[in-house]
């Protein structure tokens, strides 16, 4: 089974639109979380950068709702593949796709890394408007 992980921002493009004809998937709003965007030496980092991960997971909640969106998830996950679903949308929001929704949806990404039966594809919707110093490199 496919699984197709987006992060966006809502004031920029949107909610992703489900290409593959099944309507659509998960939507987690990521703007629950404390915004590291609104501090200066955030501002033109991403969710990718070491110090706004740490900065993220020196906050509580952010445990908490990425505890709540993995247990989800993870029954969702598991009873498609069971099901034989092709595929599962997650997408991650916030205000800008830059910050919290990157740093939620790399999260989800690592933690269902080498799941039986499961592959991942990963989409930043926003990476176009991103600062230069943050664009992830190749592997």
């Amino acid at each position: 089974m496919f699984l197709d992980l987006y992060s966006f921002g809502f004031r920029r493009s949107g909610i992703p639109s489900d290409g593959s004809g099944h309507g659509g998937g998960f939507v987690f709003d990521c703007r629950c979380l404390p915004n590291p965007g609104k501090f200066e030496e955030y501002q033109a980092l991403t969710g990718l950068d070491p110090s706004v991960q740490e900065w993220l997971e020196a906050k509580e909640e952010t445990a908490m709702f990425l505890n709540h969106v993995k247990g989800t998830l993870e029954l969702s996950v598991k009873r498609y593949i069971a099901r034989d679903f092709e595929r599962l949308m997650v997408s991650c929001g916030c205000t800008g796709g830059q910050h919290r929704s990157v740093y939620v949806a790399e999260k989800l990404r690592k933690h269902f890394a080498g799941y039986p039966g499961l592959s991942i594809q990963l989409t930043h919707t926003e990476q176009s408007f991103w600062p230069t110093s943050s664009q992830p490199q190749e592997h």
